[in-house]
């Protein structure tokens, strides 16, 4: 039985960044628009009580000895056979994520207080911030694959919509489009998933495991039903953490804000995958086919997005490479079942990507003023990968990269565009047919009107 008052400090880690998201939306709503500074606060204030909320819990874990501890919030609804509990868990993989969430979402919007001084829309950024943390504490926090997918789905329509933030450009507006549709597109694997679950097992939850260091989902009997949710897990997974062949929309991603791109694709929302993929351990122990495919995709990514990266002519454009190129490293860091090296590699990462990403427009300033303090340009770096590719291979690869790997062209002329013409044919099939319904369009019998007369 989980204490009263342990119940309420594991609820406000989402709570309170969803207080101060309905805050801001309901003023906004009656058009009592509070201050800049008014925001801010609100805002800061309700991720420094998340993050206050689970340093407590971790400490009374730590002083207790617990390493797992389940709240039991509530009943949403009970169907038939069907039940979906709203329960949170805290044991070893979550408090680390949800502590790194609350930090790193305090520090942007502290940060962003100057950034955003007097930005259009201000107040909507920090509506989304908030909405955005409540999304990642749900997702990291959450006691069954159901809940993760509530989580899932704010932390996605959030990113979309920052990255159109400056919606009085075209440019923004597409691209956070294309973000939302792969987004989209891959959690249909997150929800077949779920309930594959539920059919093969019984159940989504979040289950103890007590030889592995946290708990993971119920693992299926049958080695083919473990392959396919594991299968359907990675591809959930491919589409939020940018993995090839899906990973075009994050460059595109760096047209909104500084702080959100920071946020979201340096620190928080692209490490959800390899979280979601921690948390199906089990299964891909289970199934090692499953368990290959992640550690493939991770070495196509980090290798794709390596080469890619060097030929990038703007700065964020180059550091969404970099942080493409190391979540393929935690994938098969993942799939190869070094779970502590993954969580280290993921914090690390997180922390040191949200601080280059914030840098990002003063870096090239910052670069001359160290060229002028030493005399001369600064060396080149990465001369070690030329000397390990062929002088043959070069050009080719430089091609590969300057057209990013070609895959945008594939989805699009490939994929995309024949699912699109597909769906005119069918559409025009649809029209013949409902016009052989209605029979031929007989015109009435009317004479027609006469010319009026022109005045000269």
């Amino acid at each position: 039985m989980t204490e009263p008052w342990l119940t309420w400090v594991t609820v406000l880690c989402v709570a309170a960044p969803a207080a101060a998201f309905a805050w801001v939306a309901l003023l906004s709503i009656f058009r009592r628009t509070p201050s800049e500074r008014a925001i801010v606060r609100g805002v800061s204030l309700a991720f420094t009580v998340a993050t206050a909320s689970i340093l407590v819990a971790a400490g009374w874990m730590v002083r207790t000895g617990a390493t797992e501890v389940r709240v039991e919030v509530g009943e949403w609804f009970d169907v038939a056979h069907h039940g979906f509990a709203i329960q949170l868990v805290l044991d070893r993989l979550s408090v680390p994520f949800a502590l790194l969430g609350a930090v790193l979402v305090g520090l942007i919007a502290a940060f962003s207080a100057r950034y955003l001084h007097r930005e259009r829309g201000f107040a909507r950024f920090y509506l989304l911030l908030g909405l955005f943390g409540a999304g990642v504490e749900l997702v990291v926090l959450a006691g069954s694959l159901d809940l993760v997918f509530f989580g899932w789905e704010l932390v996605g329509i959030t990113s979309a919509l920052l990255i159109a933030f400056f919606d009085e450009r075209v440019t923004p507006v597409r691209h956070g489009l294309r973000a939302f549709v792969t987004y989209r597109v891959c959690d249909v694997g997150l929800l077949t998933a779920a309930v594959w679950l539920h059919h093969s097992v019984g159940s989504a939850e979040v289950a103890p495991d007590a030889l592995a260091p946290w708990a993971g989902l119920v693992v299926p009997t049958d080695a083919v039903d473990a392959t396919v949710v594991g299968v359907l897990l990675l591809w959930a997974s491919m589409g939020k953490s940018a993995q090839v062949p899906l990973g075009g929309w994050l460059p595109r991603a760096m047209e909104g804000p500084t702080p959100s791109s920071a946020v979201f694709y340096g620190a928080l929302s692209i490490h959800l995958g390899p979280y979601l993929l921690l948390r199906a351990a089990p299964i891909l122990e289970r199934s090692p086919v499953a368990a290959g495919l992640v550690v493939g995709v991770g070495a196509l990514t980090a290798a794709h997005a390596t080469f890619v990266g060097r030929v990038q002519t703007d700065i964020k454009s180059a550091l969404a490479y970099a942080s493409m190129t190391q979540v393929g490293l935690i994938f098969i860091e993942i799939g190869l079942g070094f779970g502590w090296l993954a969580v280290a590699h993921i914090v690390g990462h997180a922390c040191i990507r949200t601080l280059q990403l914030l840098r990002a427009p003063s870096i090239l300033h910052d670069h001359h003023h160290l060229e002028q303090a030493v005399g001369s340009h600064l060396p080149r770096t990465g001369g070690h990968l030329e000397r390990l590719v062929p002088t043959s291979l070069q050009p080719w690869l430089y091609r590969h990269a300057l057209e990013r790997g070609y895959f945008d062209s594939l989805l699009i002329d490939h994929v995309v565009g024949r699912l699109v013409r597909l769906l005119r044919g069918v559409d025009r099939v649809e029209e013949r047919w409902i016009a052989t319904l209605d029979g031929p369009v007989v015109e009435p019998d009317v004479e027609p009107a006469e010319p009026p007369e022109v005045a000269r």
